[in-house]
């Protein structure tokens, strides 16, 4: 049977001849589909190696969920970045195939670098130049798009009830490091990336401020667990920028755990870890792959098997939009990127950064808002922050709540790129990869508050 579009209410009578008990309950729904990029797409956006090479498939992983109230999607992608107008397509179907609102379908990318940047406004002005495809395959993501839609329709229409929500946490070891590294002269610079040569300061220095616990929700019928999400942050690279396509240490986690318990459905989702990296442990190679993916792998286990089970009868959630700043600097004023798009000169990755900027200037100046969106379980909470959200946003957000499990995801939204707090913009952080102006924290702090709140 062929659904083009499916309302929540359908799925309600599709319930009519279950038994009251059951009819009253939560209902899950599971998803995923393969979202591979083909050889010769570009990853990260601006990486100048194509892909040459898949490594291990990339996966779109979901679920939907089912209460008293419109349905809830939660999809995690194995991709870098999912941008502006990309990021609304794929909200947009998404709620479509099940009847449901925008705001109520989060959707996040894990940000792999060895995976695509999507951003549909961006690449038409990279088309306006000559440049198609160059940031990425406009119709490969429709075609994930439209399966991943088909595949979410059948989730929908084929759930099952869920009787408890467990929430648990377990520290993970030895896999997450600060950016932020102070030098011999006592000053502080945000230079630790995602590897580092053994004998270098990035490595012999204390992690920083990281969030250590690995954050778990499950779903479950009676004894039988239907769906787990798991969460920790840290930027998920490790061997990567070669042209070998690879959802990284994070992706072969979940992957294993998958094959522990496959009837249960796992999602992965990177927190908040703008200035959060493996760098400290990682040189880069792919034996420190295997080695940060048994470690987070192992956090998983602890996490599923400490966590307590809860009753749940229904979930609410909320939603509370806002704007961020977008960046002051000359470089980022319309003529000075309209210039750089416009340079035959310049490389192909300065025009796609340019182009990314334009696409991003596009939605600030039409004053559309990013949501805050909270899914709330009753014993904890889900929400999502846009782009390379610090780390401290994170802590921040379980700080809020210290009463319930509250499980943080970034790269959402991601036309922002990082997002410092005030801290680090005093500090000097700045990267071409950030389109905020200072005043972020102020906007997050207010909102978190916001949506976090008790109903």
């Amino acid at each position: 049977m062929s659904f083009k579009c499916l309302h929540w209410t359908a799925i309600l009578l599709a319930l009519v001849g279950l038994p009251e008990q059951v009819r009253s309950q939560v209902r899950i729904g599971t998803f995923t589909t393969d979202i591979t990029i083909p050889v010769g797409h570009r990853c990260m956006g601006i990486i100048p190696v194509k892909v040459r090479q898949i490594d291990d498939p990339l996966q779109a992983i979901g679920l939907v969920l089912v209460g008293s109230a419109e349905p809830v999607v939660i999809v995690a992608l194995d991709w870098c970045e999912v941008r502006n107008e990309a990021y609304d397509l794929w909200r947009d179907t998404l709620a479509a195939a099940v009847g449901t609102s925008r705001e109520r379908v989060l959707v996040c990318a894990l940000h792999q670098h060895d995976a695509p940047v999507t951003d549909n406004g961006a690449q038409r002005w990279l088309d306006s130049v000559g440049l198609k495809n160059e940031l990425f395959d406009v119709e490969f993501q429709a075609s994930c798009l439209a399966q991943t839609a088909d595949a979410l329709r059948a989730a929908a229409m084929n759930t099952l009830p869920v009787t408890h929500v467990g929430v648990g946490q377990a520290e993970v070891r030895n896999v997450a490091s600060n950016r932020r590294v102070v030098h011999a002269d006592g000053t502080a610079h945000y230079d630790r990336y995602s590897r580092s040569e053994s004998d270098s300061i990035q490595a012999r220095s204390e992690p920083g401020m990281i969030d250590p616990w690995l954050k778990s929700i499950s779903f479950w019928n009676e004894d039988r667990q239907l769906a787990v999400i798991s969460s920790y942050a840290t930027h998920p690279m490790s061997n990567y920028g070669q042209g070998a396509v690879s959802a990284d240490f994070v992706g072969l986690a979940r992957r294993r755990r998958q094959v522990d318990i496959p009837d249960t459905m796992h999602i992965y989702l990177t927190g908040c870890s703008g200035d959060v990296t493996a760098g400290k442990y990682n040189d880069g190679s792919l034996a420190a792959r295997g080695l940060l993916a048994d470690r987070l792998y192992q956090g998983m286990c602890r996490a599923e098997e400490q966590s307590q089970l809860h009753p749940l009868s229904d979930f609410s959630f909320r939603n509370a939009p806002f704007q961020l700043p977008f960046h002051t600097g000359d470089e980022f004023t319309r003529p000075s990127l309209l210039k750089v798009l416009h340079d035959d000169q310049a490389t192909t990755e300065q025009r796609i950064v340019a182009a990314m900027g334009l696409s991003s200037l596009d939605r600030v100046e039409r004053g559309q808002a990013i949501d805050l969106p909270c899914l709330d379980l009753g014993v904890a909470q889900l929400t999502v922050l846009p782009g390379e959200a610090f780390v401290s946003y994170q802590l921040l957000a379980q700080q809020l709540r210290p009463d319930q499990l509250v499980m943080v995801a970034g790269y959402g939204e991601s036309w922002t790129g990082y997002i410092p707090t005030d801290q680090a913009f005093r500090e000097g952080f700045d990267h071409g990869w950030r389109w905020v102006a200072p005043g972020c924290e102020e906007v997050l702090r207010e909102k978190l508050s916001e949506v976090l709140k008790s109903d």
